[in-house]
């Protein structure tokens, strides 16, 4: 059975780009482009991963991450930021927001093969 990965992004290149990496890799794939809206996907559809960008339009992905940790449902499922907020501290604040993972824009594949295959064990 393959594994199911959501994707929280406002940026339809970038859903794109990790959808057609992911599916190539045989994960099925789920997007939602607003924090809400990621949310709700994430109760109906309870993915084995979550990869959430920081930057949203409605709620910012600090947040998204906080209430997936707060969720009974959902806290177990692990989050990778995938974020374009490079700064000292950020990694710092994803992670204390219950992000488990990282990872700065532009997506560097390798890394996220990486970092999926450390979450998702076969």
């Amino acid at each position: 059975m393959s594994k199911k990965v959501l994707y929280i992004e406002d940026n339809a290149d970038n859903v794109l780009l990790v959808q057609r990496a992911l599916q190539s890799r045989g994960y099925d794939f789920s997007s939602a482009s607003t924090g809400t809206v990621g949310l709700t996907k994430a109760h109906a559809e309870h993915p084995d991963l979550i990869l959430l960008d920081i930057n949203l339009p409605d709620i910012d992905g600090y947040e998204v991450a906080r209430r997936i940790r707060a969720d009974s449902h959902l806290h177990k499922i692990p989050i990778i930021a995938i974020t374009a907020n490079a700064l000292k501290g950020d990694a710092d604040k994803a992670l204390a927001a219950g992000c488990d993972v990282y990872i700065p824009k532009p997506i560097n594949l390798r890394e996220l093969w990486t970092q999926l295959a450390a979450l998702l064990p076969t």
